[in-house]
C-alpha cells in the first residue's frame, strides 16, 4: 500500500438492492464496521423486519473485510478500491451475494472445475429534463453497432472507456444498442470472482463519470416504455486442468453432456430464477415476448430470442449464454444464480428440452414463461426448494421480505398512466 501511495481507499461491497455500499479509509485499515440492518433496506429507505436482520436487535455490526494486496487502482488519483468481504460474529454474512457467489464457486471447484465467467451490460445513458427526471441523450445521428461522436455527441461513454481503462478495468467491446441512448459493454472473461468484481466497480464508476458530467447512466431492465430493455448476460463456461469442457467435437451440437447439463439446469429453474435476477417491478416490463429477454424458458443456437443462448463458437470458446438477469441485479447475485442452476442440473444430469424453433417474437415452443410481476416470481423462487437451498435461507428469507414490501409499494401506488387514462373521463 505505501508503494502505491493511495490518500484514501474505498472499501465497497455488493448489497442486496444492487447497490454500491461501503466506507473511505486511510491507508492501514483492514476491516471496517457496518450496521447489519442496512440488509433490512428498501429503496425508500424504510427498514423490514425479519430474523436475523438485525432491526430489533438493537441494529449491531457486520464487518468489511479484505486483503490489503487486493487494493486496486480506483479511477479518481489517489485513491484506491478494494472490493470487500462481510462478517457478521466473525463468520461469512450468509445473505452476502460475494459469499453465496463464492460458495457457488467453490462447489464447482470441489467437482474439479473452474468458473470462468464473462459479463455484457446494456445501460441507456439519460440527461436532466428539467422537471426532476430523465430523458435519454439525443443521439439523432445513432444507430445499432455505431461508434463514435454520433453515437455519444457529449462524450461522456468515451470518457467512461478512457477511465475504465486507467483505472485497470478492461473492455472486450463497447457499441450503440438498438434505441437511441442506450450502449452494450461487454467485459472480458475472467474466473468468475473476478469478473463479478469487475463488473460491479465498472458499474459504479460508469455511473459516477456521467454524474461527474452531468449525466445519469441506468442500467434498469425497462426505463422507458417505448424503447427496448437492458440486460445483464452471462456467459458461463466451466474449466478443467486448464481445459473447456462445455466444449466437445462428438457431442452434440459440439458441446459436452456436461453444457447440456448445465443449460437444463438453468431451464428446469427458470421461474425460481427470475425471483432473484430480475428483482424489481419494472423487470417484468423487459421480461415479455419480442424483447430478446429470457421471457421463455428455451434455448437456441445463436437465438438472442432465448433465455439460454449457444453461441457460435466452440472448443476453447464454447460457453453458454444466461439473459434472464437485467442490470438491477447485482454482477455477484447475476453470476451465482447462474453458477448454482447450471450446477443443480448438471448435479442431477439433466437434459434440456428440444431446441427453441420459433422466433420469440410472438411465441415460442414452449409455454413455460417467468411470472408476470415480481409478486408471483417470488412466490416461485420460494417453491423452488433446491435452487432456494443452493441460495441459502438467510438470503432467500432477506430477499423475499424485502422485495414483497417493494411490490406492496407499488401495488398500492395511482400510476402516472392510470391518472392520465382515467381521470379525463371518470
Amino acid at each position: 500500500m505505501a508503494d502505491q501511495d493511495f490518500r484514501r481507499i474505498r472499501a465497497l461491497w455488493p448489497d442486496h438492492l444492487g447497490l454500491a455500499r461501503g466506507k473511505v479509509l486511510l491507508p492501514g485499515a483492514a476491516a471496517t464496521g457496518h450496521c447489519l440492518a442496512t440488509f433490512a433496506l428498501g429503496f425508500d429507505r424504510e427498514m423490514d423486519a425479519y430474523p436475523g436482520s438485525g432491526l430489533l436487535e438493537g441494529l449491531p455490526d457486520m464487518r468489511a473485510v479484505f486483503d490489503p494486496a487486493a487494493i486496486r487502482e480506483g479511477w479518481h488519483p489517489g485513491v484506491g478500491v478494494v472490493v470487500a468481504d462481510l462478517e457478521a460474529g466473525g463468520k461469512p454474512l450468509e445473505r452476502s451475494a460475494r459469499h453465496i457467489l463464492k460458495r457457488a464457486i467453490a462447489a464447482h471447484e470441489a467437482d474439479g472445475r473452474r468458473p470462468v465467467v464473462g459479463i455484457e451490460l446494456e445501460a441507456f445513458l439519460l440527461t436532466p429534463d428539467g422537471e426532476g427526471g430523465f430523458s435519454p441523450v439525443a443521439t439523432p445521428g445513432s444507430h445499432v453497432y455505431g461508434s463514435g461522436p454520433l453515437m455519444d455527441p457529449t462524450g461522456v461513454m468515451d470518457a467512461v472507456l478512457d477511465i475504465a481503462d486507467r483505472a485497470g478495468i478492461v473492455l472486450e467491446s463497447f457499441h450503440s444498442e438498438y434505441d437511441d441512448g442506450q450502449f452494450e459493454l461487454t467485459l472480458g472473461k475472467k474466473d468468475a470472482l473476478a469478473a463479478a468484481d469487475e463488473a460491479f466497480l465498472f458499474k459504479l464508476l460508469a455511473r459516477e463519470v456521467a454524474a461527474e458530467r452531468g449525466h445519469h447512466l441506468t442500467f434498469i431492465g425497462k426505463p422507458f416504455s417505448d424503447r427496448g430493455g437492458s440486460g445483464l448476460h452471462v456467459n458461463l463456461s466451466l474449466e478443467e486442468g486448464g481445459k473447456n469442457v462445455f466444449g466437445d467435437p462428438d457431442g452434440e451440437g459440439g458441446l459436452s453432456r456436461l453444457a447440456w447439463s448445465a443449460v437444463a439446469g438453468l431451464l428446469h429453474h427458470h421461474r425460481g430464477l427470475a425471483g432473484a435476477v430480475a428483482p424489481t417491478v419494472n423487470s417484468y416490463r423487459r421480461l415479455r415476448p419480442g424483447q430478446m429477454s429470457g421471457y421463455w424458458a428455451n434455448w437456441g443456437h445463436d437465438h438472442r430470442g432465448c433465455a439460454v443462448r449457444i453461441p457460435l463458437e466452440r472448443g476453447e470458446g464454447s460457453r453458454v449464454e444466461h439473459r434472464l438477469a437485467d442490470g438491477a441485479c447485482g454482477p455477484h447475485l447475476g453470476v451465482a444464480a447462474t453458477l448454482l442452476a447450471a450446477r443443480l442440473g448438471i448435479e442431477r444430469e439433466l437434459e434440456p428440452p428440444p431446441e427453441e424453433t420459433g422466433d420469440c417474437l410472438e411465441g415460442s415452443d414452449t409455454e413455460v414463461t417467468v411470472a408476470e410481476d415480481l409478486g408471483r416470481a417470488l412466490d416461485d423462487l420460494e417453491a423452488d426448494q433446491d435452487l432456494a437451498a443452493a441460495f441459502g435461507e438467510e438470503f432467500v428469507r432477506m430477499h423475499v421480505t424485502v422485495k414483497r414490501r417493494e411490490w406492496e409499494r407499488f401495488r398500492a401506488h395511482t400510476t402516472d398512466w392510470e391518472k392520465r387514462e382515467y381521470i379525463p373521463y371518470l
